[in-house]
């Protein structure tokens, strides 16, 4: 979410797993919105919340990236309003578990549903372009037709 970390203030709390701190923050660096993590962290409205179940995470780590393992095994331990997932697998996963899923281009269309972003074209070329974040094209495509339709 390049620039738009605040977009996730309308949930009351949030946790991420130490996976996904190190890879977006620590091996980030330079990355398009590692600062605004360390921001958040920092001023206490995120949280890095490490999952107990680490023969889950073992597990999952099996067909997923580390941050996605922890992240569906730090969910099932504090049951989020929403888990904000990408990955495909990641998300079949996730919904085997019954946990309820969006990704960031859901995000964005609730935000543009709330008055936050003025186009959603604008915001998923930022993701495409600043973030280097992969949108498939027919992805894209459907998303700016809801968003005429609406």
């Amino acid at each position: 979410m390049v620039g738009r970390i605040s977009l996730l203030r309308r949930f009351s709390s949030i946790c991420i797993p130490p996976a996904v701190w190190q890879e977006v923050v620590e091996q980030g660096g330079s990355r398009p919105g590692a600062a605004e993590i360390r921001d958040a962290r920092e001023s206490g409205w995120l949280r890095v919340v490490e999952p107990s179940d680490k023969a889950l995470v073992r597990l999952l780590k099996q067909e997923l990236h580390a941050g996605e393992a922890e992240s569906i095994a730090l969910a099932l331990e504090v049951r989020p309003d929403v888990l904000l997932l990408d990955e495909t697998e990641a998300r079949r996963v996730a919904g085997l578990y019954g946990l309820p899923v969006t990704g960031i281009i859901g995000l964005l269309i609730q935000a543009k549903r709330d008055g936050l972003v003025s186009s959603l074209a604008e915001e998923m070329d930022r993701l495409r372009e600043q973030g280097g974040f992969w949108i498939q094209d027919a992805l894209y495509r459907r998303v700016l037709e809801a968003e005429r339709d609406e």
